[in-house]
């Protein structure tokens, strides 16, 4: 049911991008802003990153195969780390771009290009009052908020442009500003492309400790030691773990795994365990062996 409804607000938030697209496009040929079409170019990578953050959310829904055992979730991850180097070739368009207009700023029709610029903030807001919420603990979520919050804060600076410009005729701030822009949006998408490659390298989930785990499983009646611990994300909110767990001689091993599955569920919300238990007796003999 979440993911449902979070691909509702991912059709929403593209159909108002889609909307608002092309006439920005034609406005900022129209008044000869940089700051508008750097804003419009974002604008067309937000309906990209929109429409792939639907496509993952439906491939992710597929059943697991033979081949795709644990199904199709980490198309959201892979589509999340694509938005995050999205956003960081279209810093790299914008800051190309401004450095030419840096040493021959042409004249820009501020008033028009605050007009547009206006409209744009009031719809990128409405598309990330949409999806906020589920930006929290979805990557491929994150992915597509990030671009749709950018893509504000451009048209803040477009606003921002236009009115020095209308004030004073200054038209290098619009350079200026679309150079700002650009470290603005490479400081937002950092943790996305961050956070998106750590998945993919299975590294322990954000706001999980390993020895904290470790002292966990510890803790439950009838084991006496943990090893081989290995904790990852399948996907932003899917969590696997595998573990050899030592027992005592004593005791019912159902229940003792049981127990650490039901404790697992109950603290991290870590549903995919894999414990191997294994008698001290046999702890015992390997390490003699060594």
């Amino acid at each position: 049911m979440q993911r449902h409804n979070e691909s509702q607000r991912l059709k929403w938030a593209l159909i108002i991008s889609g909307l608002y697209f092309f006439a920005e496009l034609i406005a900022g040929f129209m008044t000869n802003s940089l700051a508008l079409l750097s804003d419009a170019g974002h604008m067309l990578s937000d309906i990209g990153a929109l429409s792939l953050s639907l496509f993952a959310f439906r491939m992710a829904r597929r059943p697991a195969t033979l081949q795709s055992t644990y199904g199709y979730h980490r198309i959201e991850i892979l589509a999340a780390l694509f938005n995050g180097l999205m956003l960081w070739l279209i810093v790299g368009i914008i800051f190309a771009a401004a450095y030419g207009r840096f040493f021959h700023p042409p004249v820009v029709d501020s008033q028009g290009m605050m007009i547009v610029a206006v409209v744009g903030l009031l719809v990128n807001l409405a598309a990330a009052a949409i999806l906020h919420g589920g930006h929290r603990h979805n990557l491929n979520l994150r992915g597509a908020f990030l671009h749709v919050i950018s893509d504000a804060v451009g048209s803040v600076g477009a606003m921002m442009a236009g009115l020095v410009m209308m004030t004073n005729g200054w038209y290098l701030a619009d350079p200026l500003i679309s150079f700002f822009i650009g470290v603005l949006i490479l400081f937002a998408s950092w943790s996305l492309v961050r956070d998106s490659l750590s998945v993919l390298m299975q590294t322990v989930p954000k706001g999980i400790r390993l020895e904290e785990v470790r002292e966990t499983i510890e803790a439950v009646d009838g084991v006496s030691a943990v090893h081989d611990l290995h904790i990852w994300a399948v996907t932003s909110d899917i969590f696997t773990l595998s573990a050899h767990a030592v027992v005592t001689r004593a005791g019912d091993f159902h229940q003792v795994l049981n127990g650490i599955e039901d404790t697992l569920k109950e603290r991290y919300n870590i549903e995919h365990v894999t414990i191997q238990l294994e008698t001290e007796s046999r702890e015992e003999k390997e390490f003699k062996a060594f």
